[in-house]
C-alpha cells in the first residue's frame, strides 16, 4: 500500500471513530473544535463550581438530624412524620436519579445541573416556611435536586476533566463528605445564633445559591446537546449489560452500609455504654476521615489498570471494624469507628468506577443514572432491615452480622467492578 493510501485510510478511520463517538452521544452532527456539543469546558472555574456544588449535596439531609427533636416539638409532628422525613432522601435519590440522564439529553449537562441547583435552593427555602407537610414537600423538592446532581457530576468529570478523572472525583467526594459533616456539626450553633431551627435550616439555601451562581458562570456556552440524527440507532440498554449490573450492585451495597451506619451506629454505641455525645462524635469521625482518603486514593487508583485491589483493601478495614462491633462493641469504639471510616470511604472509588467503566459522557450518564437510581433504592431498605432485625432478636448482634455479610459481598462486586472493562 502506498503512503498516500495509508494516510487516506488513517483519515478515514479517524473520521469513523469521531462519528461513532458522536453517535453514542446522540448525534452525527459535527462537533465544534475542541469540545463536543453540550459538554462543559474544564478549567479552574469549573473545578471551583464542582467543589461548591458538591458541598451542597448533603447538608440538606445531615442538618435535619441534630434539629429533629426541636422540629417535632415546634410542629407537633409524630414519630411517623419523622420516619418519613428521614426516609425521603433515599427514595428520592432513587426516583429522581433515574430521570437525570433524560434531563441531560434534553437540556445539556450545564443547564441540567443549573436547574437541579435551582430546585435544591427552592426546596431548602420552602421547607422552613410552614407546617409539617410543607417541610416534607420542601425536603422532597430539595433532595430531588440533589439526586439529579448526584448522577450528572460524574458526567462532567468524565467529559471536562478526562485526564484527571481520579483527582476530580476525589476532590468532589471530599467536598461532598465535608459538606455533610458541616451540615450536622454547624446546624446546632446556627440554631442558637439565628434564633430557631427554621432559620438554621433555611440558611443552607445561601450556600446552595452561591453554588448555583458559580455553576451558571462556569457552564456558560455549553449549550444544548444536538438532536439525534433521523434514523440513528438507539443506545443499547445498560439493563442488558452484566458489567452495568455489577457496578450498580457494588454502588448499592456500599450505599446500603452507609445508610445503616449513619442511621443506627450511634444507637449501637449508646447501647454498648458509650455516651450520647461521644456516639455523635464517633459518627462524625467516620464522615471526616473520608475527606483525606477521598483526596488521595482515587487519583492513584484511577491511573492503574484495575481499581480492585484498592476496593478490596479498603473493604478489609471496614470488615475488621464491623467484626469488632460484633465481638466487643465497647472494647474500642474509637478503633472500630476509624476502621469503618476507612472502609466506607470506598464511596469515592464507587464514583470513580462509574466514570472509568464508560467510554463516553453519554454512557457515563446512563451508567451513573442506573447505578445511583437502583443503588439508592437498595440503600433505602438498609436502615429498615437493620432495625427490624434488632426488634426481632432483641439485640444488635444479628443485625451487625448481616451488615458484615453485606460488606463482604460488596467487596466481591467491587473487585469485579474495578477490573478494566467497559459497558
Amino acid at each position: 500500500m502506498s503512503a498516500d493510501s495509508r494516510d487516506a485510510a488513517a483519515v478515514s478511520t479517524a473520521t469513523y471513530s469521531d462519528r461513532l463517538e458522536l453517535e453514542l452521544e446522540g448525534s452525527l452532527e459535527e462537533a465544534p473544535a475542541g469540545r463536543r456539543p453540550g459538554v462543559v469546558a474544564g478549567g479552574v472555574l469549573l473545578a471551583i463550581a464542582v467543589v461548591l456544588t458538591a458541598m451542597n449535596l448533603r447538608p440538606a439531609i445531615t442538618s435535619v438530624g441534630p434539629l429533629l427533636a426541636e422540629m417535632r416539638g415546634s410542629l407537633g409532628a409524630s414519630t411517623v412524620w419523622a420516619s418519613i422525613l428521614t426516609t425521603l432522601p433515599g427514595l428520592c435519590f432513587a426516583g429522581a436519579g433515574l430521570a437525570a440522564p433524560v434531563l441531560s439529553r434534553r437540556l445539556g449537562i450545564g443547564p441540567a445541573i443549573g436547574l437541579a441547583l435551582t430546585v435544591l435552593t427552592a426546596g431548602l427555602v420552602v421547607r422552613v416556611l410552614d407546617g409539617p407537610y410543607v417541610v416534607l414537600g420542601g425536603t422532597l423538592v430539595a433532595t430531588a435536586g440533589i439526586a439529579l446532581v448526584n448522577v450528572l457530576i460524574p458526567v462532567v468529570i468524565k467529559d471536562s476533566f478526562p485526564a484527571r478523572v481520579g483527582l476530580m472525583t476525589g476532590v468532589y467526594t471530599a467536598a461532598l463528605q465535608g459538606g455533610g459533616a458541616a451540615g450536622s456539626a454547624l446546624s446546632p450553633p446556627l440554631e442558637s445564633a439565628l434564633g430557631g431551627w427554621r432559620a438554621a435550616l433555611g440558611s443552607w439555601g445561601v450556600l446552595s445559591a452561591i453554588a448555583l451562581v458559580a455553576w451558571l458562570i462556569a457552564s456558560r456556552g455549553a449549550g444544548r446537546p444536538p438532536r439525534p440524527a433521523a434514523g440513528s440507532a438507539p443506545a443499547r440498554s445498560l439493563m442488558r449489560s452484566p458489567l452495568a449490573w455489577i457496578v450498580t450492585i457494588f454502588f448499592g451495597l456500599q450505599s446500603f452500609i452507609a445508610y445503616v451506619v449513619m442511621g443506627w451506629l450511634p444507637q449501637v454505641f449508646i447501647d454498648a455504654g458509650v455516651s450520647k455525645g461521644d456516639a455523635g462524635l464517633l459518627l462524625g469521625l467516620i464522615s471526616v476521615i473520608a475527606v483525606p482518603i477521598s483526596l488521595v486514593i482515587p487519583p492513584i487508583a484511577a491511573r492503574q489498570k484495575s481499581q480492585s485491589p484498592w476496593i478490596v483493601g479498603m473493604g478489609v478495614f471496614g470488615a475488621a471494624g464491623m467484626l469488632g462491633l460484633v465481638i466487643a462493641p465497647a472494647f474500642s469504639p474509637l478503633l472500630w469507628s476509624l476502621l469503618l471510616g476507612i472502609g466506607m470511604s470506598v464511596f469515592s472509588l464507587a464514583l470513580t468506577v462509574i466514570a472509568l467503566r464508560a467510554r463516553t459522557g453519554a454512557e457515563t450518564a446512563r451508567l451513573s443514572g442506573m447505578a445511583q437510581g437502583i443503588g439508592y433504592l437498595l440503600a433505602a431498605v438498609g436502615p429498615f432491615v437493620f432495625g427490624l432485625l434488632h426488634d426481632a432478636t432483641g439485640g444488635w448482634t444479628v443485625s451487625l452480622i448481616v451488615l458484615l455479610a453485606v460488606m463482604v459481598t460488596q467487596m466481591v462486586f467491587g473487585a469485579l467492578a474495578g477490573r478494566r472493562r467497559f459497558v
